[in-house]
C-alpha cells in the first residue's frame, strides 16, 4: 500500500506538471457535453434526454480515462519509468495500485465536471442518494478504464498503438451495452458480448436510478459486478504488466 501510495503521488505530479493534457483531459469532456446539449436540443419535445444523457456523461470518463491511461503508460515504459520502478523493488500490484491511486484523483475530476455539467445543462433534478450513486458508479466505471488502459499498454510498442483498442473496447460498449437500444432487441451472440462489457452494467445502474422505479437490488448487483470487473482486472493486469519491450 505504501508503494502504490507513493507512485499514486508521482503520477498526479506527472499530470499536473502537463498542463496541455490536464487541461484536455478536463476541457474535452466539457466540450463534448455542450454538444450532447446541442443535439438533445433538437430532439422532440418527448426525447427521453436523461435516458440517454446520463449514459453518455459515464461513458466519456471512460473513454478519457481508457485512453489517456493507456498512452501514459505507454510512454513511461519507453522512457525506462516502469523499468526503474522494477529495479527499485516496486511490485506489479504496487505500480498498478499507484496508477490507480493516481488516475482516481484526475477521474473523480472528471466525473464531477461532467455529471454537474450535464445535470445543469439539461436541467436535471435528481435527489442526494441518486446523485452519490450516480458519481460512485461513474467513478467505479473510471477505475475500470484505468485498468483496461494498463491491459492495452501491455500490447502497444508506443503510444500510437492504443488507437486500434479504440473500436476494440469503446465502440462495441455503445451499441451493445444498453446506451442506444435495449439489449434483449440484439441479436443473441450480441447480447453475449454485450455482457461481458464493463460499460453494460455502469448503464443499468445508470438507468436504474434515473428511471421511474428504483431496485436497489438491481443497483448493488450491478455494482458488485463492477466491484468485480475491477478485481479480476487488477489480477490480471499484475500478470501481464512489464517494464520494457
Amino acid at each position: 500500500m505504501k508503494h502504490s501510495l507513493v507512485i499514486g503521488q508521482r503520477v498526479l505530479r506527472e499530470l499536473s506538471k502537463d498542463k496541455r493534457l490536464f487541461g484536455l483531459s478536463i476541457v474535452g469532456p466539457f466540450i463534448l457535453i455542450y454538444f450532447l446539449k446541442i443535439f438533445i436540443d433538437s430532439m422532440p419535445p418527448y426525447f427521453p434526454a436523461a435516458r440517454y444523457a446520463v449514459p453518455f456523461a459515464a461513458f466519456i470518463v471512460h473513454f478519457f480515462s481508457f485512453i489517456l491511461c493507456g498512452i501514459v503508460l505507454v510512454q513511461e515504459r519507453t522512457a525506462g519509468t516502469l523499468e526503474r520502478m522494477f529495479i527499485a523493488g516496486f511490485s506489479r500490484t504496487a505500480i498498478i495500485g499507484g496508477y490507480v491511486f493516481g488516475y482516481f484523483g484526475l477521474a473523480t475530476l472528471q466525473a464531477t465536471v461532467v455529471l454537474g455539467e450535464t445535470l445543469w445543462l439539461l436541467d436535471l433534478d435528481y435527489g442526494g442518494t441518486t446523485l452519490l450513486l450516480l458519481f460512485v458508479t461513474i467513478v467505479m466505471l473510471s477505475i475500470v478504464s484505468v485498468m483496461l488502459g494498463i491491459l492495452a499498454s501491455t500490447f502497444a510498442r508506443h503510444a500510437g498503438h492504443i488507437l486500434p483498442f479504440i473500436p476494440l473496447v469503446m465502440i462495441p460498449s455503445i451499441f451493445l451495452s444498453g446506451l442506444l437500444i435495449d439489449p434483449e432487441q440484439l441479436p443473441t451472440w450480441a447480447e453475449w458480448i454485450g455482457m461481458l462489457l464493463p460499460f453494460r452494467y455502469a448503464n443499468n445502474i445508470i438507468q436504474e436510478l434515473i428511471g421511474s422505479t428504483f431496485e436497489a437490488s438491481v443497483v448493488y448487483r450491478n455494482l458488485l459486478m463492477l466491484a468485480g470487473y475491477i478485481c479480476a482486472l487488477l489480477i490480471i493486469a499484475s500478470r501481464t504488466l512489464k517494464e520494457a519491450d
